[in-house]
């Protein structure tokens, strides 16, 4: 089988039909560029999620955790399928799948710990070897059969354990901003984009209150070696490793 890469699409840069086209041709050009296979992991439009929390609070003053979750999986669901039609309409060959399809799942409900978070790479693989790309739903793995989430930013999370597992030669982050920076750029002029990163340090902004990955993906691609590249479609963006 050809290379494998991962990119993880969050809604950040999901947010409308235009950008699924756009995002499609993005992955277009990357499967030209190096002949590999993608896949493409995909977090819900931008808000959707907080939506579909005060859709379920408006029916239910209780809800519970089991019944929220597979509710929320329908914005993940949503994107991966609106991509893929985007997708083909470009002419690539593309698959959507949804999370009891992707392998991925938890060991223990909702687990925060990184070696409870575990994948099936089998099915993915079949799928990689009929399509060009596979795009799957970020923020959710199985437990039990169940849904489950994996926490605000968990669409990181499982696009690292996906590339972890496929021994992906490459897992990219796409965000809606072009990397990390030494300072916040919204509120500080002069705030440099870093152009690496280890671990550690990562780490270490994601405990000071920096939201830009998820500290669980962060923790998982350190567990494996896995170099991140987080950027958005036009940056060379920030290396961690």
């Amino acid at each position: 089988m050809a290379d494998v890469a991962v990119f993880k699409l969050g809604g950040s840069v999901l947010n409308g039909t235009a950008s699924y086209k756009r995002a499609a041709i993005f992955l277009r050009d990357e499967v030209a560029r190096t002949r590999a296979r993608l896949v493409a992991v995909v977090s819900a439009e931008y808000g959707h999620t907080d939506v579909l929390w005060r859709e379920a609070t408006a029916v239910a003053d209780h809800v519970d955790d089991d019944a929220r979750d597979l509710l929320w999986s329908t914005g993940e669901l949503r994107s991966v399928a609106l991509l893929t039609l985007a997708l083909r309409a470009t002419g690539l060959s593309a698959a959507g799948l949804n999370v009891h399809e992707t392998g991925l799942r938890v060991e223990g409900r909702a687990s925060a710990r990184v070696d409870g978070l575990v994948l099936n790479p089998l099915p993915l693989r079949a799928a990689l070897g009929r399509h060009d790309v596979v795009v799957v739903p970020g923020f959710l793995a199985t437990c039990r059969q169940q849904v489950v989430t994996l926490g605000r930013g968990g669409s990181d999370w499982s696009a690292v354990a996906l590339a972890a597992s496929l021994q992906a030669s490459r897992c990219e982050l796409i965000k809606d901003v072009p990397g990390y920076f030494t300072a916040d750029p919204q509120t500080t002029p002069g705030a440099a984009l870093i152009d690496a990163l280890d671990y550690t340090t990562a780490l270490e902004m994601a405990d000071a209150g920096c939201p830009l990955v998820q500290r669980q993906a962060i923790d998982h691609a350190r567990r494996f070696h896995l170099p991140l590249i987080v950027r958005s479609y036009d940056s060379l963006g920030t290396r961690v490793a």
